[in-house]
């Protein structure tokens, strides 16, 4: 009962959850970091990545209106939906605004949202990696993956201040999500398959036994 105790104790460490968390969201954030920046510096359209704060803003990675393809704009209230429209904004400032000569037209970088849904998928062979490092064992992989989603999905609702309603961004989440959970596992079962997984008694049932064989032989 009290080996089963200590057992119990040693499974649950809050403080090693907690960290485990804030590591894998952490290395996740920075993949993409190092991903996405160069990746639309390369494809996407530069006109109009201007009016959306440039390849290097946290909403590239943050905002799940960057991966719809949709515009991060502002509109006046009370006028109509095709004329709210009076300027592109990113960090508090002002980037464009009007329909003048030279200002943002409204039109939206298609290639911005598969460049980051590409960025998501390359990077959920590294998420693979560090579930292989830092949580090791298979059971804990679909709950650690699942965690950094949800957290993903509470932050970017928080950040873009809706709700996601993008069916594209839902199946890039669920396509990274099936691609890390799946191969993570099957690591992770494959390493300890080779390395092979040592039982041993609690310690007061290996003393019994070590008594017993001496009774016996006496």
């Amino acid at each position: 009962m009290a080996a089963s105790s200590r057992a119990s104790n040693a499974s649950w460490d809050p403080i090693l959850l907690i960290s485990q968390i804030i590591s894998m969201q952490t290395l996740h954030y920075l993949t993409l970091s190092i991903l996405v920046p160069p990746l639309l510096s390369i494809f996407a359209e530069p006109d109009a990545l201007v009016f959306e704060g440039g390849a290097t803003n946290v909403g590239m990675i943050m905002d799940w209106r960057e991966m719809a393809g949709r515009p991060t704009i502002r509109g006046m209230q009370g006028e109509h939906r095709w004329d709210a429209y009076y300027g592109a904004w990113s960090g508090g400032k002002q980037l464009g605004s009007g329909w003048e000569e030279g200002r943002w037209d409204g039109w939206t970088d298609p290639m911005r949202g598969w460049v980051i849904a590409f960025s998501w998928m390359i990077a959920s062979f590294a998420d693979i990696y560090y579930l292989c490092i830092l949580i090791r064992r298979p059971r804990f992989i679909l709950d650690f993956a699942l965690t950094l989603a949800f957290s993903h999905l509470v932050l970017t609702t928080y950040y873009s201040a809706s709700i996601p309603t993008s069916l594209f961004f839902w199946l890039v989440i669920f396509a990274w999500s099936a691609t890390t959970v799946i191969i993570a596992e099957q690591l992770c079962v494959k390493r300890e398959m080779a390395e092979g997984l040592i039982i041993s008694p609690p310690r007061d049932e290996a003393d019994d036994l070590e008594m017993g064989e001496l009774l016996r032989r006496n």
